[in-house]
């Protein structure tokens, strides 16, 4: 129980707050407490990624931004769910450390064919990644929501899903408010009508609607990106973790946090209750607190490559590639990791400065011309296509010089490797076409 409120803080009060449940609580209150705990059928459809680390878990966690019910009042037009906060929490397999993984939700990815709410299936498009919870949840229907959520970010990460949580904004509100409030310090004053909030700069206590206000709050704060409020809804997360560590003592107390924190909480089946919840929260509550990493997926603004889009990001590569493939495998980030991204986000490579030449190794005609226009609405630069000798995969060869360029190119392309040639001409980068060629975004 010791390290209950840093659980509470990296899973977004889904799994941590269930420690608390041993705490001496009747029967009848578990019971009701269990019985709050809402549990999806979420089937997955398709081919899936394979788990590359047995005995690991990789937990979708939702921050759901609903309009129905008492959520109407921050939005009557949407008639779809919403997903205000993405991430993926890694547990690793011998349970010493662990990490978060943040997706801005103005992520520009592929979105994959999902099955809607009246049973029809939607056309495969890139958008925004939260756009997969409004398509699997036009109806209403959590379950196909997260459905279409995990295969859009397994399609566009390589991760397996493992389990699902949601956490509703009224859930949220009423953990905040069973703390007495969170103290927040912000540099300047926020107004912001779409979040409904008004607060004066410098520290204050907030509860209720202001503590809500100030986790979802965006255009009036900063740049008014969606990377901004990520690093405010961390760091809230911690300070609410921490306090209820410190404050939950009473049973009274108790019991609100937990009843507001389990009305709030959707499941998959597997962890629909107290107990397999807090099985899984047990297991890991020994990890020490400079093991448990926190980090947003590395990206830069999308107008970069494509000029027109002043609204989306895209994640950095070979960073992002790189980032998944070490918790696919297990591998701890670590604050090393972590400084690494963060050093490599200063002078992102974006796609726009990676020159491609495309070169048809299938033998089949109009091959180079389709690979390049799939590169060119990527942000890649095509400064040529052509026909190229005979190959059974896709290749990509790059001068020493354009080393950098290739691991952005090959990254993007599901596992093709970079190969120094010394024989590649110098002003671009050499993508040969394969009949396994593909673009991951």
């Amino acid at each position: 129980m010791t390290l209950r409120g840093r659980i509470v803080a990296w899973t977004g009060g889904t799994l941590g707050v269930l420690l608390l449940c041993t705490a001496g609580v009747g029967a009848w209150v578990y019971q009701h407490l269990d019985g709050n705990i809402h549990g999806a059928d979420i089937g997955v459809d398709g081919a899936r990624p394979v788990n590359l680390s047995p005995g690991s878990k990789n937990i979708l966690v939702v921050g759901s931004d609903s309009r129905a019910g008492a959520n109407a009042k921050y939005g009557k037009g949407l008639t779809t769910m919403q997903s205000d906060t993405l991430m993926v929490v890694h547990i690793a397999a011998n349970r010493k450390w662990a990490t978060a993984v943040s997706f801005p939700r103005d992520s520009w990815v592929q979105i994959p064919a999902c099955t809607r709410g009246n049973g029809s299936q939607s056309t495969p498009h890139h958008f925004k990644i939260n756009e997969a919870f409004s398509i699997g949840g036009d109806s209403g229907d959590i379950g196909k929501a997260a459905a279409c959520t995990i295969k859009t970010v397994e399609k566009n990460t390589g991760l397996r899903i493992d389990h699902f949580t949601s956490v509703d904004f009224q859930g949220f509100k009423g953990m905040v408010n069973a703390l007495g409030g969170i103290e927040v310090c912000p540099k300047h004053a926020i107004h912001d009508k779409k979040a409904h909030l008004d607060l004066d700069a410098g520290c204050q206590n907030v509860q209720d609607e202001k503590a809500l206000g100030y986790v979802r709050t965006r255009y009036s704060v900063g740049d008014g990106s969606d990377l901004g409020r990520i690093g405010r809804q961390q760091e809230f997360m911690k300070a609410l973790g921490a306090k209820a560590q410190a404050k939950l003592t009473s049973p009274g107390e108790l019991y609100d946090f937990l009843d507001s924190a389990t009305k709030s909480l959707t499941t998959d089946k597997d962890l629909a209750g107290l107990k397999p919840l807090y099985d899984l929260a047990a297991t890991v509550k020994d990890i020490p607190a400079d093991r448990l990493t926190f980090v947003t997926v590395p990206n830069y603004y999308r107008e970069s490559d494509v000029p027109t889009d002043k609204a989306n990001v895209v994640w950095q590569y070979p960073q992002a590639a790189q980032l998944f493939s070490d918790i696919a495998h297990d591998r701890e980030l670590g604050a090393a990791g972590k400084k690494k991204l963060a050093e490599a986000a200063k002078n992102p490579v974006t796609a726009h400065a990676v020159r491609v030449r495309v070169l048809n190794g299938t033998g089949a005609p109009g091959r180079a011309a389709s690979a390049a226009e799939q590169l060119r609405r990527l942000g890649f630069t095509v400064i040529a296509t052509g026909n190229g000798p005979s190959t059974d995969r896709t290749t990509v060869t790059y001068p020493a010089a354009l080393k950098t360029q290739s691991e952005v190119l090959a990254a993007r392309l599901g596992g093709t490797k970079a190969t120094e040639s010394a024989g590649a001409a110098a002003d671009a980068v050499t993508l040969t076409i394969g009949p396994d060629f593909r673009a991951q975004q």
